[in-house]
């Protein structure tokens, strides 16, 4: 008699603590799944469906929650679409007609539907979120009554993190971490102390904190890579993709499902492809307007008349419906099978448009000087810029005097007065970020790293609303929320208020590189600015975050930039900016914010509760430093265990190996079944560090004289430790610590 109070106890306490913690979870999945519609139909179903799904869990027996879940079921599906479970179930319309057909498809309508979707005109896919709701809610339940940890959390992040990849946008970033809480809770509730179960899920939790963090504005690419989850692969339709290239801030949506549009046959080193330029600012945005270029007006760098200086490009369009012929920065010349149009500026036009399949060659020129050459390039700029209307023009007859022109201040000022004074504002953050200097590419590079990284600015494809104000000077001033275009177009226009040649370039990222190929994605549609340097012409620059990578080290936007580098050139040159000045510098001893990892890395950690309890911090500390931990010495074994071996062709294997496993820890793009010598090329494009020796060794030991085969082996290891010892100097801290924990070499992208 005396143990029925206590068992009862005991039974009303674990069904609390399941309550709870199903509870938590389908509050969060709720939310996620709730935002693809809009308006919404109410909470009153949404919230019984979730009663529904819980409350199976709660009964004791495992036989009474599997009745109570068919119960709870068949309720759901008469809410959800009047009809039974049988009829909606995949593959019911065999034998009971078309309904469960229409269910069938239901997920796979979230892939071709405009979201958010209109729940009053589309009941069925408002049936369909319901559905979803309740059989993830459940799943994660039913997985918490059983005490099945692993289970729980997964349902739980499949849940949640589905729906973020059919509707992106909007505070990514605080959506993720809510998502990352709520299986920290779910993982706390059901293991309670740490043991060999909770440390192995929490350490992979806390390992997704850390790819979480690795951007300062989560979008598509962040958060347990949600852009790749594909819970199913309907067929590929033949689609065309038409851009129209001027800016628009009011808000974009890329499509789910990524749309090969070009592929290019080039070298690995990153570059953007560019369908042409927007060099007017007009009616507050970006259009294009290109002048044609003019012999004998000094734009174009005696360098690009050099053949042997042009990169070639061979360019296969996918699904792009569009006139502009699409090459890397600056196209100098074209092969093309139909008449073309030469506007200028590096811009050609397809007189009969591009079709699918058509094939046709660009060749480049594409500079990549260094911060030191750039540095001792002056303001000596030609007529063909600083004349009215062309790359200093603020607004149509508002054309501003060159970088250091003798009192340029007051002009700018006088210039920026009645319908163009909000430009004020912008004007005065360009002068306080680049500060007092004698440099256009200090000037040019402060305001690219403070957009970047250094400025609290996030990327948002729903940006807030400007309250009347222009859009770009609400995005610098006031919201610091925004895409590729605010990014490019406000910087673009900061330059020109400085006085410097600037403009606007559209177009693709790079791509995914494999086989001696870039596949350029829908996905990859991009802004980016242009700067004018007398002896290199427009150099490209990239002040949004998270969106690709430029070959050049002079750029914040390439792997190779060392923010600590270029504020030792740049010491002398500045006084009081925001980012290379004697101030900034002060404040980030370390030398600023050294890449938007660290950025990423401070907005989690700004949303993360104030107050926790002790014992929940010991036990992550605990998980964190045992994944670390675990990563390393996995990584170590595997590479030592190739090295044990007599033959010298298994060890030059093992060092291309060796050196792949490092560039890909390092988030570089690695051909598959790539050469040696490709490697050596993506180390030359990526951080700009010669790795011929290390490539001819390998191959010396692999395919020479077996004579030679040991010692040329020897040497591949002894050149590979120095290369890698060269890397290392490229990287700073931050990516040197992120590789050693990356899992990408491992096996897992």
């Amino acid at each position: 008699m005396a143990r029925s109070p206590s068992r009862t106890s005991g039974t009303g306490s674990r069904s609390f603590r399941t309550a709870g913690l199903a509870a938590v979870a389908a509050a969060i999945v709720a939310a996620d799944w709730l935002r693809l519609e809009e308006p919404h139909r109410g909470a009153g179903k949404p919230l019984l469906v979730v009663v529904l799904a819980i409350a199976p869990a709660l009964l004791p027996r495992t036989w009474l929650r599997v009745a109570g879940a068919l119960v709870s079921a068949l309720v759901v599906s008469w809410l959800a679409f009047s009809a039974s479970a049988l009829e909606v179930w995949p593959g019911g319309h065999r034998f009971l007609g078309p309904l469960g057909h229409r269910f069938s498809s239901g997920f796979l309508d979230f892939y071709e539907f405009r979201l958010p979707i209109d729940a009053h005109q589309h009941p069925w896919m408002h049936g369909v979120i319901l559905a979803a709701l309740f059989g993830f809610s459940l799943a994660v339940a039913l997985a918490v009554a059983a005490r099945r940890a692993v289970l729980a959390v997964v349902c739980f992040l499949v849940g949640a993190g589905w729906p973020a990849t059919l509707l992106t946008g909007g505070h990514e970033l605080a959506r993720g971490a809510v998502i990352l809480g709520g299986a920290l809770v779910v993982l706390a509730g059901l293991c309670g102390r740490p043991g060999r179960l909770a440390i192995p899920v929490g350490g992979a939790l806390v390992l997704s904190a850390l790819a979480l963090s690795t951007s300062p504005a989560v979008a598509k690419t962040a958060f347990l890579d949600w852009q790749h989850w594909r819970f199913a692969t309907p067929p590929q339709k033949p689609v065309s993709v038409r851009y129209v290239w001027d800016s628009d801030y009011s808000g974009i949506r890329f499509p789910p499902r990524a749309t090969t549009v070009l592929r290019i046959k080039a070298g690995p080193a990153p570059l953007y492809w560019r369908a042409t330029t927007l060099d007017e600012f007009a009616a507050d945005r970006w259009v294009e307007h290109l002048i044609p270029n003019r012999p004998g007006d000094g734009l174009v760098p005696r360098r690009a008349g050099d053949r042997r200086s042009w990169t070639r490009q061979e360019v296969t369009v996918e699904a792009l419906d569009d006139q502009h012929l699409v090459g890397a920065t600056v196209p100098v010349a074209y092969a093309v099978d139909q008449p073309v149009d030469f506007i200028g500026q590096g811009v050609a036009t397809a007189q009969n448009g591009l079709h699918r399949g058509q094939t046709y060659t660009v060749w480049s020129y594409a500079p990549t000087p260094t911060p030191r050459q750039l540095i001792h390039v002056g303001d000596d700029y030609p007529g063909a810029l600083t004349r009215a209307g062309a790359d200093l023009e603020l607004a149509p007859r508002a054309t501003a005097p060159a970088f250091g022109v003798p009192g340029r201040d007051a002009v700018v000022r006088r210039l920026l007065s009645g319908r163009l004074s909000p430009y004020r504002l912008l004007y005065d953050r360009a002068l306080a970020v680049a500060g007092q200097t004698s440099s256009p590419y200090a000037a040019a590079v402060a305001i690219e790293t403070w957009l970047r990284s250094s400025g609290g600015f996030v990327y948002s494809e729903q940006p807030p609303p400007t309250g009347g104000v222009p859009a770009l000077v609400a995005f610098v001033t006031r919201t610091k929320e925004g895409y590729c275009q605010h990014f490019a177009g406000a910087m673009a226009l900061m330059l020109r208020t400085l006085g410097i040649p600037s403009r606007v370039a559209v177009g693709f990222t790079s791509g995914a590189y494999a086989h001696g190929e870039w596949n350029v994605t829908d996905h990859a549609a991009h802004a980016w600015v242009e700067v004018w340097f007398r002896g290199y012409g427009w150099l490209p620059f990239d002040p949004t975050p998270g969106r690709g990578r430029l070959a050049g080290t002079y750029t914040s936007a390439s792997q190779g930039f060392r923010f600590g580098v270029a504020a030792r050139l740049l010491a002398g040159l500045v006084k009081g900016g925001e980012v290379f000045g004697a101030k900034a510098l002060v404040d980030h001893p370390e030398g600023g914010p050294r890449s938007t990892a660290e950025i990423g890395a401070r907005k989690l950690t700004a949303l993360a509760p104030a107050h926790h309890r002790h014992s929940l911090l010991r036990f992550l500390l605990v998980l964190a430093l045992a994944a670390a931990g675990g990563v390393v010495l996995a990584k170590l074994l595997r590479r030592r265990a190739r090295y044990l071996t007599r033959d010298p062709r298994r060890i030059a294997v093992a060092c291309g190996q060796e050196l792949a496993d490092f560039l890909l820890d390092q988030r570089l793009d690695v051909p598959r079944g790539g050469t040696v010598h490709e490697l050596g090329g993506v180390v030359a494009g990526e951080l700009a560090v010669d790795a011929e020796a290390f490539a001819d060794a390998v191959t010396a030991a692999r395919f020479g004289p077996p004579a030679r085969s040991h010692e040329a082996a020897r040497r591949a290891r002894i050149e590979l430790r120095e290369l890698k010892r060269n890397l290392r100097r490229r990287l700073d801290y931050v990516d040197r610590a992120r590789g050693s924990l990356s899992l990408r070499s491992l096996g897992f992208s």
